[in-house]
């Protein structure tokens, strides 16, 4: 685990660029709200907020990012009103904090921007219940937070905005439908269920410190679109704060609370969150609890027993989010991954025609963006089978075909990403065999996604000494593999040639 979360591909060190860059983002937002005079507490609500909008904000354009960064304090102030102005009603503010659950959850069927604000407006009530803010701190939170805003955005856009450099993502969103069979709108149901179980055994646990539970629901649900994804993502989150208790007893403790020691765990913590997140959610974690525990050092509250309430309300949160995909609405893993697989192998045949029309000659034609995209799609298509080739999952079928597929998926991209090397150079000649074996990918991707009878078997070809043909080659071969795992029922043992 900690290989995998340390050790793991960094192509052009973009998680190390990530990490350093919320680093700094963060550090400058709470160094400007200290400089203005701010209270510690308005100062860790303005870091949070500055953690919030360089963590999920994720348009694939730097002009779409800077729209949804200044957009965030228009869901984020109304529910930091609603919250503080609830703080002395129980039954009311636990009724608006499962209504901004739900809501937040729903409106990932906008995209990055309807998810990353979804994401702010939850956390804008968590932290009220976090701090215990009361109406009359609003005017400095406000203040905290836009400041801690614009400090956050003049290193994202202005000091470091690497992103300018590279080709604009996608941001695949989740597969389409319309009521109760939008992903989204089941897990909006899901959500408010699970939060609402959360609730209930949060605070019979504690009346003081309930609102973990119902975060840890939360967070369970983000980035996830399928019950095996939130089951996995549940156990993942639970087993990284059972790991980051004794790490912050060791590490926070013997601080008590001294300012530059705690800052520099906190900042810790933030680069391990940002560093780690797309490897390994469990490290994420670990990072989140040291970097919690140090805040509550900070204000004088931390305690062994405060760590391990904190670890049993995160498990009723992830028991309640595991319960809610179970047995309300369940969204199962084959449809959700059947669904991301087909579109990134419809990306894969869109790569492999701008690669060739590149390689013909075309002045427009250009593969890197489609690249960008299909590596999007398989993280989501990665992220979907995570369950099924889980080592502990019992379905012995199923995870050799998925781990089959992932395989060949990767096998595919890998050519793809070949021949898009090969179009871009310029010296590069266009064979006339490409246009035949394009056409070949065409048709085997069209019948691996149903839309034509199934691809007969590749046609045996002598060794290409053209790069391009030979990638395209190696192409078809991975995809008329992929036939047997994909046409396979869900249950069935798996059989190769």
């Amino acid at each position: 685990m900690l290989r995998k979360a340390f050790v793991a591909p960094d192509p052009g060190r973009t998680r190390l660029r990530f990490a350093c860059r919320a680093v700094l983002g963060i550090g400058l937002a709470v160094v400007v709200c200290g400089l203005a005079g701010h209270s510690l507490v308005a100062a860790i609500t303005g870091g949070l907020a500055a953690l919030l909008a360089l963590f999920t904000v994720t348009d694939p354009t730097v002009r779409g990012q800077a729209v949804t960064t200044a957009l965030l304090p228009a869901v984020g102030f109304p529910v930091l009103a609603l919250a503080a102005v609830l703080h002395d009603h129980p039954l009311a503010r636990d009724t608006a904090f499962l209504a901004v659950m739900g809501a937040g959850v729903h409106a990932r069927r906008w995209g990055p921007r309807g998810h990353s604000l979804g994401v702010f407006a939850f956390m804008a009530f968590f932290t009220t219940q976090f701090l215990h803010t009361l109406p009359g701190q609003l005017p400095e939170l406000y203040a905290a937070v836009a400041l801690s805003l614009l400090s956050a955005s003049a290193v994202r856009f202005g000091l470091w905005c690497y992103e300018r450099r590279l080709a604009a993502p996608a941001a695949p969103a989740p597969p389409a439908g319309t009521g109760l069979a939008r992903v989204t709108t089941r897990q909006a149901v899901q959500a408010v269920t699970g939060g609402a179980v959360a609730l209930m055994a949060g605070q019979l646990m504690s009346d003081q410190r309930w609102y973990w539970a119902v975060g840890a629901t939360w967070w369970v649900f983000v980035n996830t679109a399928s019950r095996g994804e939130t089951l996995v993502r549940g156990f993942r989150r639970v087993l990284g704060t059972l790991i980051g208790i004794p790490v912050g007893l060791a590490v926070v403790v013997p601080l008590h609370g001294a300012p530059v020691p705690t800052a520099l765990v906190v900042a810790a913590g933030v680069f391990g969150i940002f560093y780690t997140a797309a490897v390994s959610y469990t490290w994420m974690m670990l990072s989140v609890t040291v970097m919690a525990g140090a805040l509550y050092g900070s204000l004088g509250v931390l305690d062994p027993g405060l760590l391990a309430l904190r670890l049993g309300e995160t498990a009723v949160g992830a028991l309640g989010a595991m319960l809610a995909v179970l047995c309300v609405l369940p969204v199962t893993t084959h449809a959700t991954t059947d669904a991301w697989i087909q579109r990134a192998l419809r990306c894969v045949h869109a790569c492999t025609e701008e690669a060739a029309a590149r390689l013909s000659g075309s002045a427009t034609a250009d593969p890197a963006p489609r690249i960008a995209e299909l590596e999007a799609l398989l993280g989501r298509v990665r992220l979907s089978l995570a369950p099924l080739v889980h080592p502990l999952s019992p379905l012995r079928a199923r995870r050799a075909r998925a781990g089959h597929v992932l395989a060949l998926l990767d096998a595919c991209a890998r050519e793809v990403r070949g021949l898009a090397s090969v179009a871009a150079d310029p010296e590069a000649s266009h064979d006339a065999r490409l246009a035949a074996a394009c056409w070949r990918v065409e048709n085997a991707v069209e019948a691996l996604t149903g839309r034509t009878a199934v691809a007969s078997a590749v046609p045996a070809h002598p060794a290409a000494t053209e790069p391009a043909l030979a990638h395209l080659h190696s192409l078809e071969r991975a995809l008329a593999e992929l036939a047997a795992p994909l046409h396979t029922p869900p249950g069935a043992p798996l059989v190769t040639a």
